[in-house]
């Protein structure tokens, strides 16, 4: 399969002429003239300005092991570079976490906020407010960047109230997306806006299989006269867990993780995790660890997929001058107090990724400590093609000097984690003993989500503190937070034992940064040596008392 550009005019194989959709050196003046990306953060001066490769996988957890299936891939970009032992996501669900992974900001600020036209989730609005402004179009317009894109992108990417698969969003040179949301086999993808149906056959259809070619494809085809930047999406290992034949006997001996909070109650946790079956049923755990398995068996397609795109860039003298990120969307719970499969939730197994990155100037078989979210991955990018990071409005922050082993650097120490739930305030009819508006139940009603199930934390990370703080937005204000020091499993919400003091400090960080947006969600959280929160709260109350209180007043005697 041929993957053309957006223009007219592509060479045949062997050709010796580019693919001609643009012409670099008039773009490349104009950009210096207009100060798009003037100093190459990421190469020596004057040098040609990095190429950059984003491997993106689907519900790939960190903390039950979802990085074991792939030995190549850590070997190849952990081993060679820096991998980060404290990467987050601020919305554990597809689609926020993907359009922040996109724009550089919070949800709150992108409007993503579930996997539904209804929730944002690549509507007309996102189209027309966000698109435009996300880090790969400012890599193809400003930096001179040929883009390219193959796989998942939105959930509900190529719905028809949202322009159907003909709409190819800003940004792209290439386009190569999947219908709606993951899957293996029989699916619909959109080539450059044109859709294309593919099978069941194996060895042309398997999803994984037909992203690594085409992004081989893409590596012969492009241009050699300017950088490149591809984001490859893989279904792996999102649901329906289809592997490869040849890995799906693999694993056989392997079971979900039976750490210390698999298969308990959640004791003094918000309602939706309390209801939850304990002990769970056989075939709870039956199904689960078989889910656990078939995910990792999936993975190994993905592995092949990174072996194969780091070869052709070393075949083709390329790797040297290429930076390669390899990250998830989100994480994934197996059992873990007693909820069968899902993500969703405010703990560590959902919220905290795989994040590994090699590339020019960074020394092999790191670890990083330092706390990054997937809001600084377009930060990052940007710095890395040379772009001033002041003219965007992204809320998360570059995290290139830690690459780079930069000395003394001040980095953040907390970042924001936001969940808006999905459901409906009505009782589902064959769980007639929960509570309305609850979602993704499993037959012997324990259910994964509620529209009640939304609430907003502040994850710390200092020299003195290991802490998560969270307030639910429902009827209780519920409130959990945890010493991750003492408790690394979140079995224990101390919110009613930790020194006032300290939970005073934490909800007036998660306040500002509910409210934050660009340079105000960078600033020195509660246990940073430059922090003046005490000020910083007067001056909030006072913005709360004396403009937004008397707003709400007008509003309500309209």
């Amino acid at each position: 399969m041929r993957l053309l550009p957006l223009a007219l005019g592509v060479p045949q194989r062997g050709s010796p002429r580019h693919l001609p959709y643009c012409n670099s050196a008039p773009l490349l003046l104009l950009l210096l003239l207009l100060g798009g990306c003037l100093g190459f953060s990421g190469a020596a001066a004057g040098s040609r300005r990095p190429n950059v490769v984003l491997l993106l996988a689907d519900d790939q957890d960190e903390v039950l092991g979802g990085m074991t299936p792939l030995k190549k891939t850590k070997a190849l970009i952990g081993g060679m570079g820096m991998t980060f032992s404290s990467a987050y996501v601020p919305s554990a669900l597809c689609c926020p976490s993907r359009a922040s992974i996109l724009t550089g900001k919070y949800p709150h600020n992108h409007h993503v906020v579930n996997n539904t036209l209804e929730g944002n989730c690549s509507s007309k609005s996102w189209q027309k407010i966000q698109e435009p402004d996300t880090f790969p179009a400012i890599l193809r317009s400003m930096c001179g960047y040929q883009t390219f894109f193959a796989g998942k992108y939105l959930n509900e990417y190529g719905a028809p109230d949202a322009g159907g698969l003909a709409h190819v969003p800003l940004g792209w040179s290439y386009w190569y997306a999947l219908e709606k949301n993951s899957k293996y086999y029989n699916y619909t993808l959109s080539i450059n806006g044109k859709a294309r149906k593919h099978g069941e056959n194996y060895s042309v259809d398997y999803l994984t299989d037909v992203l690594a070619n085409v992004s081989l494809d893409f590596l012969d085809y492009k241009s050699n006269s300017e950088p490149f930047f591809m984001m490859i999406s893989t279904p792996a290992p999102h649901s329906p867990w289809t592997a490869a034949p040849q890995y799906q006997n693999t694993f056989q001996n392997v079971f979900a993780p039976r750490n210390k909070n698999f298969n308990i109650h959640g004791t003094n946790k918000h309602w939706l995790i309390r209801q939850a079956k304990t002990p769970m049923t056989n075939s709870s755990i039956q199904f689960l660890d078989n889910a656990f398995r078939k995910r990792w068996q999936t993975l190994l397609s993905v592995d092949d997929l990174v072996e194969k795109l780091v070869k052709r860039l070393e075949f083709s003298r390329e790797l040297n001058d290429t930076y390669i990120f390899y990250t998830s969307d989100n994480g994934y719970h197996t059992g873990q107090f007693s909820l069968p499969i899902d993500k969703r939730q405010l703990y560590e197994f959902d919220i905290k990724v795989p994040l590994l990155v090699r590339g020019p100037g960074i020394k092999p078989n790191q670890t990083s400590k330092r706390l990054v979210a997937n809001i600084d991955l377009g930060p990052t990018i940007l710095d890395i093609a040379g772009y001033n990071l002041n003219k965007t409005q992204m809320d998360g922050m570059s995290f290139l000097p830690i690459l780079k082993g930069a000395s003394n650097l001040t980095w953040r120490s907390d970042v924001l984690v936001e969940y808006q739930g999905e459901g409906r305030n009505v009782t589902d009819p064959t769980c007639p003993s929960l509570s309305p508006g609850v979602s993704q139940c499993f037959p012997d009603c324990v259910c994964e989500d509620a529209y009640n199930n939304t609430y907003a934390c502040v994850r710390t990370m200092s020299e003195m503190w290991n802490l998560q703080y969270c307030e639910f937005d429902d009827q209780e204000v519920f409130v959990e937070v945890y010493n991750l020091t003492a408790d690394p499993h979140q079995i224990n919400n101390i919110a009613k034992s930790i020194d006032p003091e300290l939970l005073g400090k934490m909800n007036y960080r998660l306040m500002m940064l509910q409210s934050c947006s660009g340079p105000a969600c960078r600033t020195p959280g509660i246990f940073d040596p430059g922090s003046n929160w005490i000020c910083e709260f007067l001056c909030l109350r006072h913005l709360f008392l004396e403009v937004i209180l008397p707003w709400l007043c007008v509003i309500s005697v309209m």
